[in-house]
């Protein structure tokens, strides 16, 4: 369509972003996503720095956009196992596991940059949430086809001669983060958050290579996890 064709300039623009970012990747793969800069790009691409800053105005927005594509690649590879939409959760708990950790193999660098430890001073646009909403969104709908429904009437309170569960009543006035699926049962949240958290543990030591040395298979290990995790 002749609306959507881009000019000769607006090409280049974008292959000169694209080269930028291949060599942020690689200063972060180097040195660390906190030693990223825009002035050894410039040089590394023939170019003084203000010349680069017409396509990326700071550092901070091209860690943003790093940012916007990892979490759009992941997203992305979520929406194609599980959904949402037309048949939303067929893939199932176990087959969102194995993407997230093929993801995460697939290029550690990008894993940790949204998932490790944050960047000194940068502060990420409100944007980037909107992306994660959508990995969220995913991982509800698997969660909530993975329970019980729950049966109609009040939430049942605990069973006589047992404490409430703390976080249970934690959980229930703090559901901001579900916001894609505002009916779903505590347990659906509640899964949600058992395998985001426990998946990541793994994956995380995985990637800074502790389990190295300790004679045993991570693959193995998170399979594990993820059985508990699902039939727990």
């Amino acid at each position: 369509m002749t609306g959507t064709t881009k000019t000769p300039r607006e090409r280049y623009r974008q292959q000169v972003r694209e080269e930028v970012k291949e060599k942020a990747w690689q200063q972060i793969a180097g040195s660390g996503a906190s030693a990223l800069s825009l002035n050894a790009i410039a040089k590394q691409m023939g170019m003084s720095g203000p010349a680069l800053y017409r396509y990326f105005a700071n550092r901070d927005e091209l860690i943003t956009e790093l940012i916007r594509d990892a979490y759009r690649s992941l997203a992305d590879a979520f929406i194609a196992a599980g959904g949402p939409g037309e048949g939303a959760g067929r893939a199932g708990l176990p087959e969102l596991a194995r993407v997230l950790r093929r993801w995460a193999l697939e290029d550690p660098h990008r894993y940790f940059l949204i998932y490790g430890t944050p960047v000194p001073g940068y502060h990420a646009p409100q944007d980037i949430t909107a992306i994660s909403q959508e990995l969220l969104a995913v991982l509800l709908e698997a969660c909530a086809a993975a329970v019980p429904p729950a049966a109609p009437g009040p939430i049942p309170g605990p069973l006589p001669g047992t404490e409430p569960d703390p976080f249970d009543g934690h959980l229930a006035d703090h559901r901001e983060w579900a916001a894609s699926h505002p009916d779903a049962p505590p347990s659906a949240l509640r899964l949600a958050l058992t395998f985001w958290s426990r998946l990541h543990g793994v994956l995380s030591l995985e990637l800074a290579g502790h389990f190295t040395g300790m004679g045993l298979d991570p693959a193995l290990l998170f399979e594990a996890e993820v059985d508990r995790i699902v039939t727990r």
